[in-house]
């Protein structure tokens, strides 16, 4: 327990003092191979439960502790409430743990707190106000407030209150995935397609590297099933690459862009992985114009930067991270690239724009924004397989709705 508890700290401290993506914190950490689940789990749960962690300190802390503290603090707590741990063990270890860091002097402190923490527990706000809400669900009250603007009380309830971990994995064309999953004795469930199923305990195997399967989300399958498929794709902020793969089966040439290109790297990489030829990656700027992409493209894929509230469950760092100004900046950036990329598009061809947001700021209100500068396009009616809310001008994907999708797709054709 003890080299757990120090692994956790060490990517958890990363996060907290460095800035550093969880993904990232773990790859870059030296993680015991036998503790690795365990340490992704303790991290990733920590930082999900980050506000409602922080109220509990509080109410056993005059002063916020170091940083340090109360990221022992945070482990400890959340060991004892949601992982079950039991007290005695968690208490000993994180002493012990703090001791061997260096810091005896604090070590005492960080005793007497999880003690009382074990003996009194602690009461979380109940109701539906913003704060207690925030609390309870353990996410920002700017996001919270957003989301009960746009969906109503019960609707943010259970979006907040979805905790389902769950993994999709995407055949490749001509492998019969059925019986793939059925040979192997992997425990499925369909999704709305054929080649796309959520599996439970899924181990990795060598048929990931040789292509037989992927792993890409639903909510991202559900986007490519929007696609109708061409002579020409343009995948405008493709990286690391599961769209523009997965499309390039019903394209003759798919043209992947990232504005850096060590995730040019990955779709590449992607590609090659899925022996996908016609997938042809290249370092571009989404915002800056190019006139040889001019009026080229039968289908331009916009899948903008945003702000991840949809996947807040595999991104927990992002509750960290974004603040309501960001959302503003966001949507900024995100009509630029619609604008820019609307420009790529053949007369008569589409334009999906789509994010892993559930924020109608990066939503419905860039789309009517686009719409109000730009009368050459008009908005295409669509429907999905996979289980959605139909907006003004698009299709929303929300966890607790659509098997754990938390995602918006909204389809343009130019005149």
């Amino acid at each position: 327990m003890l080299v757990t508890y120090y692994d956790a700290y060490n990517v958890l401290s990363k996060v907290y003092s460095k800035g550093s993506f969880i993904k990232q914190a773990l790859l870059n950490t030296q993680v015991e191979p036998l503790n690795k689940a365990r340490v992704t789990k303790i991290c990733y749960g920590v930082l999900d439960k980050d506000i409602t962690l922080n109220f509990i300190i509080s109410k056993f802390c005059q002063k916020a502790p170091k940083l340090a503290v109360k990221t022992l603090l945070k482990i400890g707590i959340y060991s004892l409430k949601y992982l079950g741990t039991p007290p005695h063990l968690v208490t000993d270890t994180l002493v012990e743990l703090c001791k061997k860091l260096g810091k005896q002097g604090v070590s005492g402190f960080l005793n007497a707190v999880l003690r009382r923490y074990v003996r009194e527990g602690c009461e979380i706000p109940q109701g539906n106000g913003i704060f207690a809400l925030s609390i309870n669900y353990s996410c920002p009250e700017f996001i919270v407030k957003k989301l009960i603007n746009s969906y109503g009380l019960d609707v943010t309830k259970e979006f907040l209150a979805y905790d389902k971990e769950r993994t999709f994995i995407r055949f490749n064309d001509g492998v019969d995935g059925l019986k793939y999953l059925e040979e192997n004795n992997v425990k499925y469930y369909k999704t709305p397609y054929l080649d796309t199923f959520e599996v439970e305990k899924f181990t990795l195997s060598g048929d990931f590297y040789d292509g037989v399967y992927t792993f890409q989300s639903i909510g991202s399958r559900a986007i490519c099933a929007l696609a109708l498929g061409g002579d020409s794709l343009l995948d405008c902020c493709s990286a690391p690459g599961g769209k523009a793969v997965k499309l390039s089966s019903i394209y003759k040439t798919v043209t992947a862009c990232d504005i850096h290109e060590h995730r040019v790297e990955l779709i590449k990489s992607y590609a090659t992985r899925m022996n996908k030829p016609n997938v042809n990656a290249i370092v571009k700027d989404a915002t800056v114009y190019d006139e040889a992409f001019d009026s080229r493209f039968d289908t331009v894929l916009c899948d903008v930067v945003c702000s991840g509230s949809g996947v807040m469950k595999d991104n927990p760092d992002i509750k960290l991270n974004r603040t309501d100004n960001d959302i503003l900046e966001l949507s900024k950036l995100q009509l630029k690239i619609l604008k820019n990329a609307s420009r790529y598009v053949k007369k008569g061809g589409e334009l999906i724009y789509s994010t892993c947001s559930v924020l109608s700021e990066e939503n419905d209100l860039v789309i009517a924004e686009f719409l109000k500068e730009n009368s050459g396009y008009t908005i295409e009616n669509l429907n999905s397989e996979l289980n959605c809310i139909k907006t003004e001008y698009g299709l929303q994907f929300l966890p607790h709705v659509s098997q754990g999708a938390g995602f918006y797709a909204c389809k343009i054709k130019r005149l």
